[in-house]
């Protein structure tokens, strides 16, 4: 009787203890039912788009004419003295008034909704804020008396992979803000400020009046990035939101305009994605770079570092000290400069001298390497002119080896005739010899007569001559050497 008892407890203690797994269970469905629920609430934007007004106002802003040209023309000018200056607020207040987002906009729109007439103003409007743009920043800093390579103007020159992220999620912004029923205009000067699409352009303008073009490029580069970036998040962004595409009443118009729309599309993201890796490999060797010079030179307190020169296009790091600098410190940083991979095709070049804290030679040293780093470079360049000569020079010696390898008559034909004209020939010889002067190995054709009488010294000369020249002229060849 206790043992059922005790059995009839054990299953009631069971029974509550699977009664509380159910319920924590469900607790727990019911936490992540209110959970996703919130999230969806949270992130989702679908319900507030306003497509036809979102069109209509991208449409209205792509236009440059009138007002609108004015407008930028002046904030190009005010962008241009704030670089000038190296005034931030200034390039801030130029971007806020800068109308330069339409035609950007108007391309990813375009593109995502099959529009190609508004594709097609988008572009020619967007070339015409280019060329406003470097025109009236060209003439500016070409007019301005004081050309200052200010902070803010060179680093517009040389972009990297946090600038193509920049664009692409201020992109993201911008779009979404358009979208909203009731535009968010905060949000739009913002992006205008995040992206900095004027600043390069003026920078463009700079490189060219000062006859930099390398800055020219480098600013249009990060411009470019900036433009695929928007352009490509506006596409992904209204394609999410399954904007409806442009009907067209002819059904084979449609599909071409498709197709051309489709490859567009396909023609922007290509450069996008390698101008993301470019970038992506650029910062990857600037961040190796930078952790190097952190952690094996700076915290070195025995060395004093007087330059460093990093260049990526050569791939080349060369670290000029103070001081002399000891074969085995050398190899250390050398072995240490091994383990970045991200540094692995780089180059590491480690220089010293013995003079330390003194002002004047400081400055000279500093005017040497220089000078000296620029030395290695026109050297460099030599070397490979050199090595691309020798490699045409031997390709020419081949060329002429094969030439003269093979005589352009038949030698048992000549062998024949000779021994006809020549009636005291036993035999008759011909090849090539291989003759050296220590400097030079040449290939030199070579006949070997084997006469039947010995005859005088003068005999023998004359005859060898007349056997010689009428060789040459029979294997019709340059050069013939009788052994």
């Amino acid at each position: 009787m206790a043992e059922n008892t005790q059995d009839s407890d054990e299953q009631i203690q069971d029974k509550k203890v699977e009664e509380q797994k159910q319920a924590i269970k469900q607790d727990a469905k019911g936490l992540y039912r209110n959970a996703s629920t919130f999230l969806k609430e949270l992130l989702d934007f679908r319900h507030d788009t306003d497509r036809e007004s979102t069109i209509e106002l991208i449409k209205a802003d792509i236009p440059f004419k009138g007002a609108t040209a004015w407008i930028l023309i002046c904030s190009i000018f005010i962008a241009s003295i704030g670089l000038n200056a190296n005034s931030i607020p200034v390039v801030i207040g130029a971007m806020l008034i800068s109308p330069l987002m339409g035609p950007i906009l108007g391309m990813g729109m375009s593109i995502a909704v099959n529009d190609i007439d508004t594709l097609r103003k988008s572009l020619i409007n967007f070339g015409v804020m280019v060329v406003l743009s470097v025109l009236t920043a060209w003439l500016f800093f070409l007019l301005f008396p004081l050309k200052v390579e200010s902070s803010e103007l060179l680093a517009r020159t040389k972009p990297d992979i946090r600038d193509v992220l920049i664009a692409f999620f201020g992109g993201l912004a911008l779009i979404i803000a358009r979208t909203k029923k009731g535009t968010i205009a905060s949000v739009i000067f913002g992006v205008a400020i995040a992206t900095a699409l004027m600043p390069p352009l003026c920078t463009v303008g700079f490189g060219l009046a000062i006859g930099k073009y390398e800055y020219a490029l480098g600013a249009m580069y990060l411009f470019t990035i900036n433009t695929i970036f928007i352009a490509l998040a506006t596409f992904v962004v209204l394609k999410l939101l399954k904007f409806p595409m442009l009907r067209y009443a002819n059904s084979a118009k449609r599909k071409r305009v498709a197709r051309v729309a489709s490859f567009i599309a396909l023609m922007v993201m290509i450069p996008a994605l390698w101008t993301f890796w470019i970038t992506l490999g650029e910062s990857k060797c600037q961040g190796g770079y930078e952790l190097f010079m952190k952690e094996k030179v700076h915290a070195n307190e025995n060395l004093y570092l007087r330059k460093d020169l990093y260049s990526y296009e050569n791939k080349t790091l060369k670290l000029f000290f103070d001081g002399e600098i000891s074969e085995a410190t050398i190899s250390a940083l050398q072995n240490e400069f091994l383990s970045y991979p991200e540094l692995n095709d780089f180059t590491l070049t480690i220089r010293g001298n013995k003079a330390r804290g003194i002002e004047q030679i400081s400055k000279a040293n500093d005017r040497y390497i220089i000078e000296l780093n620029r030395l290695e470079d026109e050297n460099k360049q030599l070397q490979k002119q050199v090595k691309a000569l020798q490699a045409q020079l031997e390709e020419k010696d081949k060329q002429i080896d094969k030439a003269s390898s093979t005589p352009a008559v038949s030698f048992s034909a000549v062998a024949k005739d000779a021994k006809i004209r020549f009636p005291d020939l036993s035999s008759l010889g011909y090849g090539q010899v291989l003759q050296s002067n220590f400097m030079k190995v040449d290939t030199v054709q070579t006949i070997f007569p084997a006469w039947k009488f010995q005859v005088a010294d003068s005999t023998h000369a004359i005859r060898t001559k007349v056997l010689q020249d009428w060789l040459v002229k029979e294997l019709k060849v340059n050069t013939l050497i009788v052994k």
